[in-house]
């Protein structure tokens, strides 16, 4: 999957944009996305792609351009024609029509929006200037969080790590502006430059509040941001589970924080009920309890007022869209222009009521039918796993016996959910862009909240069917698919198999292989944290893994910027054993039994170019920095090199010799799955 794995409290669509050029033919693949002149054996990922890099450059709203973006931009002209069509056309109140067709009219009407400046901020911002002490900061911080605004922490409903089964709150480290701890406490000069920017940027922000003191309020508000860095886990503990399970009792949580109290909360969200929660990162909490007190109340006014602004900017004037804009797409990610705002709306439609423009979506683009061609290729990608698990020399059969009990029991999700959400309670009017954003923020916290100590929905699903995207949930044991990462060129009835194997199956592979990664690996049948290794079998894992965590440790992608082999590990070895399985599979078609080329290519060629493909991606450099520094999956280039070397099959189908960049040498190949 492109962003993949549930990760505790971590966390694009049919027409091509104008100035891209994506080649297609009848068999799935266009000679003009390849570069002839670079050799298969020395850099798969440009002889694949590098046509299509050259004829493609990166529209001037993006920061990333690739296959994802290109069917993203064919979703966004259908969502567009479904709310064009629902705000002409509402139908009864309270109906889908009537709520995705407002919601998406408040958010065109510029004109209502620019008048009203930040005149919706007004009623929260007379309560920050109304502190009087550390007890009322936290008291509005109880109060914010309690209707969806996560100012300091993140809060959400989760299985229970050691019972599956029943959904738990876990509360976890937040509080930040930047995208990860590290931007606060790295001393290289770009990273102080950032810093510098950063600071700009707030003042900036304060100063559109009428804030006469901005700039000292920035040093302030960086401050305090950097204490909050210091006490927090960084990405790679992030993604031990074990880092974010830690129960306590509300009397026993409420002494870890004695400034802040967790009865008051769970009383403001109308669950008094609640005797116990995961305290996620208990020293990250200590520290912002500590500086309820330690930090001076003016200090944490500003704050409050940041957060807030950073939070509602984009559904603002356009003086605060625009600085949002500048900063979080230009200096972050280097984006040359916002987004024309009918994308803007489309997103923020998505993200607050998508599942109600999802049923409208599906209609279009995904028939029944289209399921059970999925499932089967899920069916196909299984037996081909499963045969792989079983022929592994260095697991023994105890834990292999774990390992098929668990494979087993995974469980396929496809298209769109099997039971839509109620969104009855949420009010949505054609008044305020930002007050439907917001009305939306407190349904979806009410949801959470009314989850907790409840029996987990399994079919619920965490992405919209929309979404180019695709995910594994190793609580629930679910890989999960949406309608939109089923469509073109991933997945095509009418494709040849070494097209949908090498596309949309190394995909599907992906999702079952991370069953079995670093993390995945931690999780039982039921979906439990906990140990079915044997002591050995893990040892054996784990040299394995390292093997491409170093492996991965050696590519730089941008400047002196290294991938950290460590943070990237679990996609790293989704993407590997997506592959495998992937071709295992395909080599039970008759096409991948047989020899015969289509347009020039061998079966196993067409496979690989397939697998390259699906990764032909473009990044500005600032956000191919984002990514390196603050994300767990690795850049696309690396993506489609360093899975394809440690593949011999991929050497055979392309007379790859020994000391080609492409042909990893045999003590350094890396097979785990």
């Amino acid at each position: 999957m492109r962003i993949s794995s549930a990760q505790i409290l971590a966390p694009a669509l049919l027409l091509c944009a104008a100035g891209a050029t994506a080649h297609t033919n009848e068999h799935g693949l266009d000679p003009r996305n390849f570069d002839a002149r670079t050799p298969a054996c020395t850099d798969f990922f440009q002889h694949a792609d590098g046509g299509w890099l050259a004829t493609n450059p990166i529209p001037a709203e993006y920061s990333t351009w690739s296959l994802d973006n290109e069917i993203g931009e064919r979703n966004t002209a259908i969502l567009k024609r479904i709310l064009e069509a629902a705000a002409a056309h509402p139908g009864a109140p309270g109906s889908a029509t009537q709520k995705i067709g407002d919601f998406y009219a408040a958010a065109m009407d510029e004109g209502a929006i620019d008048k009203a400046g930040y005149a919706p901020l007004q009623t929260d911002l007379a309560a920050i200037a109304a502190l009087k002490s550390p007890a009322g900061v936290a008291a509005l911080i109880v109060a914010w969080q309690a209707r969806g605004d996560d100012m300091l922490f993140d809060f959400e409903a989760q299985p229970d790590l050691r019972n599956s089964g029943t959904d738990i709150a876990y509360a976890g480290q937040g509080g930040i502006g930047l995208p990860d701890r590290d931007y606060y406490l790295r001393d290289d000069a770009k990273s102080k430059q950032l810093r510098g920017q950063y600071h700009q940027h707030i003042e900036r922000m304060l100063g559109l509040l009428g804030d006469k003191n901005a700039r000292a309020e920035a040093d302030w508000v960086l401050a305090l941001e950097t204490r909050f860095a210091k006490a927090s886990l960084d990405r790679v503990a992030l993604r031990d589970p074990n880092n974010s399970y830690h129960i306590l009792t509300l009397a026993q949580a409420d002494a870890k924080t004695p400034k802040f109290s967790w009865t008051a909360f769970f009383h403001a969200t109308g669950r008094d009920d609640l005797k116990s929660f995961s305290l996620a990162q208990p020293d990250f909490f200590a520290a912002a309890d500590a500086a309820l007190t330690q930090v001076p109340l003016p200090h944490w006014q500003a704050w409050l007022r940041w957060r807030l602004v950073d939070a509602d900017a984009p559904y603002l004037s356009r003086p605060f869209v625009d600085a949002d804009f500048a900063f979080k797409g230009g200096v972050l990610r280097g984006a040359k222009q916002n987004l024309p705002r009918y994308k803007r709306a489309i997103r923020s439609a998505d993200h607050t009521v998508g599942e109600l423009l999802g049923q409208a979506y599906v209609e279009q683009v995904f028939p029944p039918e289209a399921k059970q061609r999925a499932l089967d290729l899920v069916n196909n990608l299984k037996t081909a796993m499963r045969a792989r698990i079983a022929r592994l020399t260095w697991m023994s059969e105890a834990t292999k016996k774990s390992a098929y009990a668990k494979f087993d029991t995974l469980v396929a999700k496809i298209g769109y959910p099997d039971r839509w959400r109620d969104y009855s309670p949420l009010q949505i009017t054609r008044a305020s862009w930002i007050a439907n954003v917001r009305a939306a923020r407190a349904f979806e916290a009410q949801r959470q909240f009314a989850k907790l100590d409840k029996p987990v929905d399994r079919s619920e699903w965490d992405m919209t069917p929309q979404t180019v995207n695709a995910y594994y949930n190793p609580m629930g044991n679910e890989i999960v698919f949406p309608a939109a990462q089923l469509l073109p060129p991933y997945f095509e009835v009418t494709n040849d198999d070494a097209l949908n194997y090498g596309g949309i199956g190394s995909v599907i592979g992906h999702e079952m292989t991370h069953a079995f990664d670093d993390e995945g690996s931690q999780f039982d049948a039921q979906g439990n944290l906990a140990n079915w290794w044997t002591a050995d079998d893990r040892k054996h894992f784990e040299a394995r893994a390292q093997k491409l965590v170093d492996q991965f440790n050696a590519y730089v992608p941008v400047d002196d910027l290294h991938i950290n082999g460590k943070l990237t590990l679990g996609e790293n070895i989704a993407d590997l054993g997506g592959l495998l399985v992937a071709y295992d599979a395909f080599k039970l078609t008759a096409q991948g039994k047989g020899d015969a080329k289509i347009d020039g290519l061998t079966p196993d060629q067409r496979f690989f170019h397939a697998y390259a493909q699906t990764w032909r991606t473009a990044q500005r450099p600032a956000q191919l920095r984002l990514q390196v520094q603050s994300n767990e999956h690795a850049p696309a280039k690396f993506r489609t090199n360093g899975p394809l070397a440690d593949v011999p099959a991929f050497a055979g189908a392309f007379a790859c010799k020994a000391g080609d960049a492409m042909v990893r040498p045999a003590s350094q190949i890396v097979e785990i799955w």
